[in-house]
């Protein structure tokens, strides 16, 4: 099991030193979604409302979510290393949740300088919304990682992941919004974490026919 977790820690450092070398993914995601709250703040009439302000959080972490996501597996794509990934003598989980890790990182980088532009733009901001967004960052990556696995080796790769992630995104965006704005958040941040489980689960699991496929 030591060498199991080893595996996973080597394969997401991997993933971070490249990205502080090349700087490809993590300054699109910041600009992103940087961008996308001075635009809603800017083009919402006066006045709207806190609801749709959290609406808006929440559609800006999915899509800068699936730009992170679209990129997971550019460099062993673009190196041809993905076979020998597949074909090292460790367990094949450990690249989904090596990855998994990494584009958990760059999300979080990515909402720290989020989550304080969402406060000054549309306020309501709180600790059971950063909660929600903790449990949802770990099943977005979870599910994201797993289906950017599956489109990486189709010619349709850029369209297809969108395709699969977005129906499977819903859910969380459920869960997030009904844990920020209902007086009794528990249910939903219980059901998030659910969420998390169950697919996590279901994802290491298959991960081994995914890449194997």
């Amino acid at each position: 099991m030591s060498g199991y977790f080893s595996d996973v820690v080597a394969l997401a450092r991997k993933d971070v030193l490249l990205e502080l070398r090349a700087r490809d993914t993590l300054p699109a995601m910041l600009l992103f979604v940087a961008s996308a709250f001075v635009i809603f703040h800017f083009a919402l009439p006066t006045g709207t409302g806190e609801l749709a302000g959290l609406g808006l959080l929440w559609v800006a972490i999915v899509f800068t979510a699936l730009l992170g996501l679209s990129r997971a597996f550019v460099a062993e794509r673009e190196q041809n290393v993905l076979d020998g990934l597949v074909l090292a003598p460790s367990d094949r989980s450990a690249i989904w949740l090596g990855k998994a890790i990494a584009v958990f990182a760059f999300l979080a980088l990515a909402e720290l300088a989020a989550l304080p532009l969402f406060a000054l733009f549309f306020s309501g901001l709180d600790g059971t919304t950063v909660a929600a967004v903790v449990l949802a960052d770990v099943g977005i990556c979870a599910v994201g990682v797993f289906l950017a696995a599956m489109s990486v080796a189709t010619r349709a790769r850029e369209l297809l992941l969108p395709v699969l992630f977005l129906p499977l995104a819903i859910p969380v965006i459920v869960g997030g919004v009904g844990a920020s704005v209902t007086g009794a958040p528990g249910r939903y941040l219980g059901f998030l974490a659910l969420y998390d489980a169950l697919f996590a689960t279901i994802c290491w699991a298959s991960f081994e026919y995914v890449v194997t496929e």
